[in-house]
């Protein structure tokens, strides 16, 4: 079907310039395409300009007439309209006014037969031409166009941006109805764009977090036919993809505590971030020394010794638009219960400040070769023992 339209279209408006004369007497400012649903109508915005200004008389009495397929009125039957009664084949009426050269047209009720070539003309008195360089093309579809989502702004976390809405409305007497999920009842516009066609719109302005990463706007338009007896629907769905940098940072122990010495225990940096994770680095703290003892890998695997007692371990992600630390976690061996003493012990051990600036640091220096790892290791769902310094 959108092949034969295409051939249509291909066959009409190559007869209509076939018929172009050099010099048209005749000329009309109105879109070359438009599109209208089948049960509703159709705004034609139309203007008119003779060759000569001598030739048009404002105060003698004007005819608008619509031909069809072929601009040549010698063909039978290829008048659908006369704005002075004499042919009115096709359910259309000209509502601008033709004395000032305004050939704007209401074309109602429309089926899907109605697709075709256009062309307007002008009967003033002894002047009579038709706009044979001006077709315009009119596509008559059972089903409406989708919605179109737009927005405005940065994809980025704290950012504001303005999130719209818009369907075509070749109808503006019936227009559609826009709804979606970013709000109840949210109010319809209707804006008249520079080809003087009709556009209806929704908008709202929002400010993004990490929780709007993965949403989907889905967004319907609901146009009404055959007089509002019937209804039909169109949908549009875009899902974001909001960037902020790493959250929920943790460490995840497995096996899980208690853990015994001589044991292997593996160390996993866990986090969620967009873009993924590009890197990931451990510390440790013992003694109140602070160390970094492993980078590039996600998971740090260790042989437990008496010495890990009372150690405290940080992990760190870091994508391109921040840095972020876990709390510490320490190993409980069997036997062991974590006291007020550790707590107070991690307490005074270092201030998260001066961690962070050294974590980025240290990857300023190794920026330029990063490996990127794969956003689907960066989360895991074990359990962690974390202890969180104020």
């Amino acid at each position: 079907m959108l092949t034969d339209n295409m051939l249509l279209t291909v066959f009409f408006v190559s007869g209509a310039l076939a018929a172009c004369p050099k010099e048209p007497s005749l000329f009309i400012t109105a879109p070359k395409n438009m599109e209208a649903l089948s049960g509703s109508c159709l705004v034609i915005p139309c203007n008119f300009s003779a060759k000569s200004d001598q030739e048009f008389n404002s105060t003698r009495t004007t005819f608008g007439v619509w031909i069809k397929t072929d601009s040549r009125v010698s063909i039978n039957k290829n008048i659908i309209f006369n704005s002075s009664g004499t042919v009115t084949y096709y359910p259309m009426s000209i509502t601008g006014d033709l004395r000032q050269k305004k050939c704007t047209t209401l074309f109602s009720s429309l089926i899907t037969s109605y697709t075709d070539t256009y062309f307007f003309r002008i009967e003033n008195g002894p002047f009579t031409a038709t706009a044979d360089c001006n077709p315009l093309q009119i596509t008559v579809q059972d089903s409406p166009p989708r919605p179109r989502i737009e927005i405005s702004g940065d994809l980025k976390e704290k950012e504001s941006v303005t999130i719209s809405c818009s369907a075509s409305t070749p109808c503006p007497h019936s227009p559609p109805k826009l709804t979606w999920n970013l709000q109840q009842d949210p109010h319809n516009n209707i804006e008249e764009n520079t080809d003087h066609t009709f556009t209806t719109k929704i908008q709202k302005t929002i400010t993004l977090s990490d929780t709007h990463d993965g949403f989907t706007i889905s967004c319907s338009a609901t146009y009404p036919v055959n007089e509002g007896r019937e209804v039909k629907t169109a949908e549009e769905r875009k899902t974001l993809s909001v960037s902020y940098p790493p959250k929920d940072v943790m460490v995840v122990i497995s096996p899980t505590d208690p853990v015994s010495v001589g044991s292997v225990v593996n160390l996993t940096c866990s986090c969620r971030g967009n873009p993924p994770v590009v890197n990931f680095v451990w510390f440790m703290i013992s003694d109140g020394r602070l160390e970094l003892i492993k980078a590039d890998t996600q998971v740090y695997d260790f042989k437990v010794t008496n010495g890990d007692r009372g150690r405290l371990y940080f992990c760190g992600c870091r994508n391109d638009l921040d840095i972020q630390l876990s709390t510490g976690c320490q190993l409980i061996f069997e036997g062991e219960q974590v006291g007020v003493e550790v707590i107070l012990k991690i307490l005074g051990v270092i201030m998260l400040v001066s961690t962070l600036v050294i974590f980025e640091c240290w990857f300023r220096s190794r920026r330029s070769t990063e490996p990127v790892k794969d956003r689907g290791e960066a989360v895991y769902v074990n359990r962690a023992v974390e202890l969180h310094p104020s």
